[in-house]
């Protein structure tokens, strides 16, 4: 990935909202769009490799979720699972929870006044399944291609970097 690529204000560029196109970044429209398309394809993917894995009927939200849950095998809180994935609404996350908990891949149990969250060991299973499916189907497609692998780590410093510039703008945004 070239970082400092030729600008995105030629007619080759794509743009989901050309009436948001700014004169200082129209790259930032184009890696908008790109983020829209990326994430529906993403939980799109998601959906169908825990259902291959064999848990059907799953949103993008639950799905992450039991991958969350089921991280570094830790019991946690539902606060600390949204801000580890920046999710502001819990109680999205939490219907999510006791939908995973009705199907029997996540279990709570009350540690003094907090309530916690584990993957249970048909979870755990479903998880390993979906990591082996993940391995066929996306990580072999890369090929092994350092270069490609490398670029993908650049981009997920550029993701991060982002999402805090978004937050920030957010909470500007709101104080308006």
């Amino acid at each position: 990935m070239n970082i400092s690529a030729k600008p995105a204000t030629d007619a080759l560029s794509i743009v989901s909202s050309a009436h948001l196109v700014s004169a200082q970044s129209a790259e930032m429209s184009e890696f908008e769009f790109g983020l829209i398309v990326a994430g529906n394809a993403f939980h799109r993917w998601v959906v169908h490799c825990m259902a291959a894995a064999g848990l059907k009927d799953l949103t993008p939200l639950d799905v992450v979720v039991l991958h969350h849950v089921s991280h570094r095998a830790r019991d946690k809180r539902l606060a600390d699972i949204c801000f580890i994935m920046n999710v502001e609404d819990t109680h999205l996350v939490n219907y999510s929870l006791k939908k995973l908990q009705t199907l029997g891949v996540v279990a709570s149990q009350k540690n003094g006044k907090d309530v916690t969250y584990a993957a249970t060991d048909s979870g755990r299973s479903y998880v390993q399944r979906y990591r082996e499916i993940r391995e066929s189907c996306l990580i072999n497609a890369l090929n092994a291609d350092d270069s490609l692998n490398r670029d993908i780590g650049e981009l997920a410093r550029l993701l991060r970097v982002l999402s805090g510039m978004y937050d920030q703008a957010a909470r500007s945004a709101a104080s308006l």
